[in-house]
């Protein structure tokens, strides 16, 4: 690394120091030998999400992602399907599954829209929402801005603004043009690193899962029903008991009918909490 005046640099955190010993005990041309070409030694990813073995794993630069989530990770939970693997924490891309098998370095990272950052892994499976996601890393770096750049200070802010409109189902096809110049502009006239990363998950997402916005604007549907403003509950009146348990547990009192009869949910009055889904022991809420 080089750092003041083109010298030597060391770069204070924990994984950084602990490779100190290893080099000074077996010298340089032994780390050099493990990784890649530009990306030397090992690397500690924090694994998480819809993986089976969750936990730091450190492993080769180079080594593939499909390794890293099958091989040590064991797959995903309940054989699901791979949708995406978010990398460097919450300033890092989303990377889709046919992505994989790319050898993991600085560089290859970089190249398809990710980072290394603080070595943060996180799996989605098939019933993970990406827009979702993505808003929830980017209301992380809006919270983290130290304010002192307008771009960071304000842009993660509007993007927000756009992602919430999407997800409550008030979202344009206009806004995704939007969230894409407004990503860059960000990227290219923040001052610090946090600001210059933050719409990685957004533009990533854009990139590979721009059909799955669109869904959520046109069809004003969220397709893995994780979005609630843009779910809606009914009751199936051949399976209601009239038990009256979603009734008295509704915190807004909008499910209708008489006892041992079917019962109506007024969706005018909804707020989508999903609290009657959850109680209802005879499966007569369908979530749509």
């Amino acid at each position: 690394m080089k750092g003041l005046w083109g010298h030597p640099t060391c770069i204070n955190n924990v994984e950084t120091w602990a490779n100190v010993p290893a080099i000074m005990l077996y010298g340089a041309d032994w780390f050099s030998r493990i990784g890649t070409s530009n990306s030397k030694g090992t690397k500690v990813f924090a694994l998480a999400g819809k993986v089976k073995n969750t936990g730091l794993v450190e492993v080769p630069m180079g080594t593939s992602l499909r390794e890293i989530i099958y091989d040590i990770g064991g797959g995903l939970i309940d054989g699901k399907q791979l949708k995406a693997v978010q990398t460097g924490g919450p300033s890092g891309g989303c990377i889709p599954f046919d992505k994989i098998d790319i050898p993991v370095d600085y560089d290859n990272l970089r190249s398809i829209g990710s980072m290394m950052g603080s070595g943060g892994m996180i799996v989605l499976d098939e019933s993970d929402c990406i827009v979702s996601t993505t808003k929830f890393f980017l209301e992380f770096t809006k919270d983290e801005s130290c304010g002192k750049c307008l771009p960071c200070r304000e842009g993660t802010y509007r993007m927000l603004e756009i992602l919430e409109r999407i997800t409550s189902g008030h979202g344009e096809m206009e806004d995704l043009d939007k969230l894409e110049r407004l990503g860059n502009a960000i990227v290219k006239s923040s001052l610090c690193g946090l600001g210059m990363s933050a719409p990685n998950p957004v533009l990533s997402a854009l990139k590979y899962f721009r059909e799955e916005f669109e869904i959520h604007i046109k069809e004003k549907r969220c397709p893995t029903q994780r979005c609630t403003q843009l779910v809606t509950f009914t009751i199936i009146p051949e399976k209601c008991t009239g038990c009256t348990l979603c009734a008295r547990r509704c915190p807004v009192s909008c499910i209708r009918g008489f006892n041992k009869k079917p019962h109506e949910i007024m969706q005018e009055y909804c707020i989508k909490c999903g609290e009657c889904y959850n109680v209802c022991k005879f499966d007569a809420i369908e979530k749509i």
